[in-house]
């Protein structure tokens, strides 16, 4: 196949999904199952494939959503992009969920834009963008802490799950995975790339139940 041919996964929440480009032509699924991301993913991306009339060895690269997320799906869907990665010799990388969501909240970059994930129980993570670029680290902290950060950037379009802890109107967040970005994303980024590994919804020093450390 010569036209360019890119795989994404996101398995960040409730929602088990996947797209593929081909030049021009999208093809997507997602279905919100809750859980189960494990069992269905990779009967979906087969079927994915086969609508798309390709193979998994014909594709270019293989982006996965990295989170931050659910720390279960997060791993399933990290682990397939490397697993099918290793298979079939195609290059796999990961993308932040706050990079994507940015994109699709401000897809000409004329913006600036906080995406924030909402970790729950009060904990937030977040990272503002300015034309289409992030301008800070990703931050970790509470609504407090995030307000204190969006105040001193002015004019900021707010987006992603932990929005609505700032001010912003629910309604206006579309909680479906942000597909097309993650393609624009994973399309656009270096050869280079390192290989996909999790993004946690916590900080490296969170403690898991039973006093584990994500790894």
């Amino acid at each position: 196949m010569n036209t360019p041919a890119c795989l994404v996964v996101d398995t960040i929440g409730p929602w088990c999904a996947c797209a593929v480009s081909i030049g021009d032509d999208v093809f997507e699924h997602a279905e919100d199952i809750g859980r189960g991301h494990a069992e269905r993913l990779a009967p979906m991306v087969s079927e994915l494939l086969e609508d798309a009339g390709i193979r998994p060895r014909s594709l270019d690269r293989i982006g996965v959503n990295v989170g931050p997320g659910g720390f279960a799906g997060t791993r399933v869907g990290v682990a397939f992009a490397r697993g099918l990665a290793l298979s079939t010799g195609m290059k796999a990388l990961g993308v932040s969920n706050l990079d994507a969501l940015a994109l699709r909240a401000d897809p000409e970059g004329a913006r600036t834009v906080m995406a924030i994930h909402d970790a729950k129980r009060g904990d937030l993570v977040w990272r503002i963008f300015t034309h289409g670029r992030p301008v800070t680290e990703i931050s970790y902290g509470d609504a407090r802490d995030a307000a204190d950060e969006f105040e001193a950037f002015g004019d900021v379009i707010l987006t992603g799950s932990g929005a609505v802890h700032l001010g912003a109107d629910p309604s206006h967040f579309d909680p479906k995975p942000p597909l097309p970005a993650l393609l624009a994303l994973t399309s656009r980024a270096p050869a280079d790339a390192p290989a996909p590994s999790p993004l946690y919804a916590r900080p490296p020093d969170a403690k898991l139940p039973g006093g584990q450390t994500p790894a």
